[in-house]
């Protein structure tokens, strides 16, 4: 029977151990069901359907309508706030009309066999680079035509002399220089965002000649003409402004008091005069071996005052012009660098390198391009002006040529702030780079000078 059977499934078996279950047949009418383990259920999103309906409901119309209202509101606000803020701005200065001559210093080289190894123009032409590096804009070359000594019969205005090259090197030495001048515009416009007025302006490259030879250089490409004693050419103005177009006409005078350089600049039409009113003690009566000799003098005993006087030329209105040394303090009869210690050419690197930021400084920061000249304090021993231009960064010089350290008390019409940054200065010791200065206690030690500047506050 069924319960016997059972049993027997159950009983132990023989010798203690359990016995192994034996499968049971399935019954009649048993079934086998497997139940699905529970998932989650994934949301897939409304219907367009459902989305409508909700869309529809007054919480979201007015939702929307919030939002709406919200926005135009907030766009109408930023666009009535810029308006405002355009309107009460103050206008900026159009920029004055300046030629290529003012964008930086010239560079003349009077001995063109001095100034390179090679003692020629192509030696010149190899310089190229080294003054670019110094942001010079223009070179003043000459006189470099042939003039035999003690013999006016031999002299040839149209001719290279045999001493300074070859034409074929000055034509090679303009086409470098205008070359290197066209890479350095580009290179400003990419700083500035700016575009530079070049029309008709080719180069850098200017010579000493007379009016006879005029025509004759500045078909070679030349960029300006030089005239000493431009005093005896008053007359011609005329002749030369036919060959002008955007060339610089530079004059050259021994006259040294204010009032007769001013006239003599609005009576002559010239573009750059050059004169001795910055000499110290110049009067006419002055001779010109004096006045070297001097300016030999303070470079050998005072070398540092070099610096100081760069910085003075590189900061006032105008366009500086420097002769062949100036940037290291070179003296006349020096030319060559045999028996020179490495602290003097350590000192002559350091000049130069000041002279490269100051002329790069110069050449793109507006308030001393172009800026408005303020007086602020003026002794017989000290100096400080302010270069101002719009709403550009102001630069303020300050100098100190006595032999005692000084305090300057700066006054005037313009506004100071309380502190200024140090830009250069030629004690770097004294006065680092980007340090700050308090004006109101200006301090300059014996024959120390700094460009200071602070931004336009409105």
């Amino acid at each position: 029977m069924t319960g016997e059977g059972d049993r027997a499934e159950d009983a132990p078996s023989a010798g203690g151990e359990e016995a192994e279950p034996v499968p049971v047949p399935e019954k009649n009418g048993s079934v086998k069901l497997k139940i699905p383990e529970d998932e989650e259920e994934k949301f897939t999103g409304l219907t367009k359907e459902e989305l409508l309906r909700v869309a529809g409901t007054p919480g979201w119309v007015r939702t929307r309508w919030s939002l709406l209202v919200v926005f135009w509101l907030g766009w109408l606000g930023m666009l009535g706030g810029a308006v405002l803020i355009v309107l009460q701005a103050p206008r900026c200065r159009d920029l004055p009309s300046s030629s290529w001559w003012n964008a930086g210093s010239l560079y003349r080289i009077g001995d063109v066999g001095a100034f390179s190894a090679t003692h020629d123009l192509k030696g010149v032409e190899q310089k190229v680079g080294y003054l670019s590096q110094m942001k010079v804009r223009g070179l003043v070359i000459g006189p470099i035509h042939m003039a035999p000594a003690d013999d006016v019969m031999s002299l040839r205005f149209e001719e290279v002399s045999s001493e300074s090259g070859t034409l074929d090197q000055f034509k090679d030495l303009v086409q470098v220089a205008h070359k290197k001048e066209r890479q350095r515009d580009r290179q400003t416009d990419r700083q500035t965002g700016r575009q530079t007025d070049r029309q008709g302006h080719h180069g850098n490259c200017i010579c000493l000649c007379p009016q006879s030879a005029l025509v004759f250089w500045v078909n070679q490409g030349l960029d300006g003409v030089q005239l000493s004693g431009v005093e005896r050419v008053a007359k011609t103005d005329e002749t030369i402004s036919k060959t002008k177009c955007s060339r610089v006409l530079i004059g050259v005078t021994e006259r040294s008091a204010a009032e007769d350089v001013s006239a003599l600049l609005n009576s002559t039409g010239v573009d750059l005069l050059i004169s001795g009113v910055l000499l110290p003690g110049a009067t006419e009566a002055t001779d010109a071996t004096e006045r070297a000799q001097s300016v030999q003098l303070l470079y050998s005993a005072h070398s540092h005052l070099a610096l100081l006087h760069q910085l003075l030329l590189l900061t006032l209105p105008g366009t500086p012009v420097f002769n062949y040394g100036d940037e290291i303090g070179l003296m006349d009869e020096v030319r060559t660098g045999s028996g020179r210690s490495l602290e003097e050419w350590a000192e002559r690197r350091s000049s130069r390198r000041f002279f490269s930021a100051l002329s790069a400084l110069r050449a793109k920061e507006r308030s001393l391009l172009f800026g408005d000249f303020l007086l602020l304090s003026n002794s017989s021993s000290s100096l400080a002006y302010l270069r101002v231009w719009d709403q550009s960064e102001r630069y303020l010089a300050a100098f100190n040529w006595a032999e005692e350290a000084a305090a300057l008390h700066l006054s005037g019409a313009a506004a100071l702030p309380r502190w200024a940054v140090v830009v250069l200065s030629t004690d770097g010791g004294a006065l680092p780079a980007d340090s700050s200065v308090d004006l109101t206690e200006l301090r300059l030690g014996p024959g120390e000078a700094a460009l200071l500047r602070f931004p336009y506050a409105g």
